[in-house]
């Protein structure tokens, strides 16, 4: 199984053709998540204003936008392995290991923020290095370090051509926004399905983990 982006993003197109008002619906799913849990934390923020919530507020916040996420990337990666059995059920398991994915996901966030302040390449490059941290987690039951240095073994090497998928990525689900949002509904399971074959494939490729790298529970 070779990476490229032609091969990620076919393998994310045709997925998609396979069951398309399906992932359609899926889309819907996942935004009216998020839509209520902007909905949630506001009800909940009685001390903070839409411009400056409260701790409480925000609290709610992370933790129910770091469920939904979590929730987002187990589904695509059941959808990835099983397209045409695959159910919404999967968007919902309650044994995903949601305090790992949290700090992993608190990490790669940091690690990109200080990155863009240190004249933004290095900001670039964190982003490609540790993109598939939060996945490993799921996928793998890595905690964040071990995911973290796992997303760096398998992205060694690639770093341009996961570029060049990002940017192509993220163009495709601005266009989906600008098509009056209803083409946000395609583009967000073709973009998810065309991540998710790219760590595959470089999974693949990169070969098992040494064992220093194997975790110790």
């Amino acid at each position: 199984m070779e990476f490229s982006v032609e091969s990620a993003l076919g393998v994310g197109w045709g997925t998609f053709k396979s069951r398309p008002w399906f992932f359609v619906g899926s889309s819907l799913v996942i935004l009216a998540a998020y839509l209520l849990a902007g909905f949630a934390s506001a009800a909940v923020d009685v001390f903070g204003t839409p411009e400056t919530p409260s701790l409480l507020g925000h609290a709610v916040d992370i933790l129910l936008g770091t469920f939904i996420d979590m929730s987002m990337v187990g589904f695509y990666l059941a959808a990835h392995a099983n397209p045409e059995t695959v159910t919404l059920s999967a968007l919902w398991d309650w044994r995903r290991p949601f305090w790992m994915f949290l700090v992993v996901s608190i990490l790669f966030q940091l690690a990109v923020v200080v990155g863009l302040v240190l004249f933004i390449v290095p900001g670039i490059i964190a982003l490609l290095v540790f993109l598939f941290a939060p996945v490993i987690v799921i996928d793998q039951g890595l905690g964040p370090i071990e995911a973290m240095k796992e997303s760096m073994r398998i992205t060694r090497g690639h770093l341009w051509p996961l570029l060049g998928l990002v940017v192509l990525l993220v163009l495709l689900v601005f266009a989906g926004i600008v098509a009056l949002f209803v083409g946000v509904l395609v583009a967000i399971p073709v973009a998810m399905l065309s991540l998710v074959h790219a760590y595959r494939a470089l999974l693949f490729q990169a070969g098992p983990r040494p064992p220093e790298q194997t975790l110790i529970a």
